[in-house]
């Protein structure tokens, strides 16, 4: 959950301030305070270092000011400001300067990301929190807008798979459409064999009844404006199928569905903004169980492309739903499709858990995702879609197989190679490969759920589809 008031407007009083000090600014700003701060600066090993937090007190022991490091680049990273949220006693504070580089509006959303917390089970009651005062000229409800949504796919990730299933992620799609004036329509368990989409009810179907997959679509806008699609991943937990995985392995499959909170998030998103799209979300939901009807290693699906595809492996399922949903992205055809899934641990080998890849054949797309992630602070990097491990996903009695052949070694690619098959070929397309999961705590930064990739995608949105 987040602090809904965790951004103040301008010209609140009484606010405390900090002072974001680069290394070579501090000695001076020491020079003008009393003694007493130079004597805790020292004592501290305060340095103004990137991400080093002095709280500085009066007489009567009220905090008096806050000094901020930031370091000795020049350009600053807002996701400081995300730390120094998880670092300042309650209290109402503004920024006393903007220093060079820094962008007010990331900062204060930096800010208001950094008082994430999820208390959903716990019995204390939550703490008050520090509060930031805006900079002048800063939009507090696009701040806040960012803010809850990231909140919102963090809090589907965090939240266990047994009060996370199909039907709850299905509520919460339902009433961000309610809220919006979108359609929502849900296909659930055998229908999706009616209605063709013969992978998702493959993947769903060994779940018990109530846990039946599904396959959830949201459409809004114009529909004389280009259409926008985002697909979502939505496996509530991934048991491995047949395939099982250890125990281990199986620990965090809570946020396997971080894909489809990831493409709701950011739908809310663009619909808040009222971005001139015709936006579609799919997000195919299941639960990978294992019971005397799930696939198995070796049988082959049917798909809504035409495509066959061997299963060799039933814990690579996400791809296997994946295929339906951009099927039926196609069919809309989307000048832009944008897949989001937590797919492969080799995405993580690559990058590890805080630089989310993606990859897509359009080289003008590419270079807008790189410019918004670079201006957002939200790392992504571009992977190779390389023509040299296309054939590590051909079948020797199918038209593809979802585990790709050892020799080829790039996990994450080659699952990119096989979506690339049931993409949209009409329009530009990006498959992101997230982690959505923070597996340190640090300060604005607590271990769990975490919202990867939204805030560039958004930045990148609005840039691509002006109003």
């Amino acid at each position: 959950m987040l602090d809904t008031s965790a951004i103040l407007p301008s010209g609140t009083e009484n606010a405390i301030p900090v002072h974001p000090l680069f290394e070579a600014e501090l000695e001076a700003f020491l020079a003008g305070r009393r003694p007493a701060a130079r004597t805790l600066a020292e004592r501290e090993a305060f340095k103004a270092k990137a991400g080093q937090v002095l709280v500085l007190t009066g007489p009567a022991g009220q905090v008096e000011r806050v000094l901020m490091g930031l370091g000795t680049r020049a350009v600053v990273d807002p996701g400081l400001f995300r730390g120094l949220a998880g670092k300042l006693p309650a209290g109402d504070y503004r920024l006393a300067r903007l220093p060079r580089g820094l962008d007010a509006a990331e900062a204060s959303l930096a800010f208001a990301m950094g008082l994430y917390r999820f208390d959903r089970y716990r019995q204390r009651a939550p703490e008050a929190g520090p509060r930031l005062v805006a900079p002048k000229g800063v939009d507090i409800e696009a701040v806040t807008a960012i803010s809850h949504a990231c909140a919102l796919a963090k809090d589907m990730v965090n939240t266990p798979a047994n009060d996370m299933g199909p039907l709850q992620i299905e509520t919460i799609a339902r009433e961000i459409a309610e809220k919006h004036g979108a359609t929502l329509s849900v296909i659930t368990g055998d229908a999706l064999l009616g209605q063709n989409y013969p992978a998702v009810h493959a993947v769903g179907r060994a779940a018990v009844p109530h846990r039946a997959p599904r396959l959830i679509e949201m459409v809004w806008g114009d529909p004389a404006h280009p259409v926008l699609a985002l697909v979502g991943k939505g496996v509530v937990f991934d048991s491995g199928g047949l395939d099982i995985k250890p125990s281990a392995g199986m620990r965090l499959m809570k946020k396997d569905m971080g894909g489809a909170a990831h493409a709701l998030a950011l739908a809310r998103l663009v619909m808040d903004a009222k971005l001139p799209v015709r936006l579609v979300v799919l997000t195919p939901v299941v639960e990978n169980a294992i019971s005397g009807d799930a696939m198995r290693p070796g049988d082959v699906l049917q798909t809504r492309a035409g495509l066959t595809i061997e299963v060799g492996n039933t814990d690579a399922e996400g791809r296997l739903i994946l295929a339906d949903a951009l099927a039926r992205a196609s069919e809309h055809k989307p000048v832009l499709t944008l897949d989001l899934a937590t797919l492969t641990g080799a995405a993580r080998v690559a990058l590890g858990p805080f630089v989310i890849p993606f990859w897509t054949p359009d080289d003008t797309l590419a270079g807008q995702i790189a410019a918004a992630s670079s201006a957002t602070f939200d790392p992504l990097w571009r992977m190779p879609l390389t023509d040299a491990y296309r054939e590590a996903i051909d079948s020797e009695i199918a038209d593809v197989q979802n585990d790709s052949a050892a020799w080829a070694q790039a996990g994450a690619t080659t699952a990119a190679l096989f979506l690339q098959k049931f993409a949209p070929t009409e329009g530009a397309w990006a498959h992101f490969d997230l982690y959505a999961w923070n597996p340190k705590s640090r300060p604005g930064y607590p271990a769990g759920g975490e919202a990867q990739a939204i805030r560039a995608l958004f930045a990148m949105l609005k840039t691509r589809f002006r109003a």
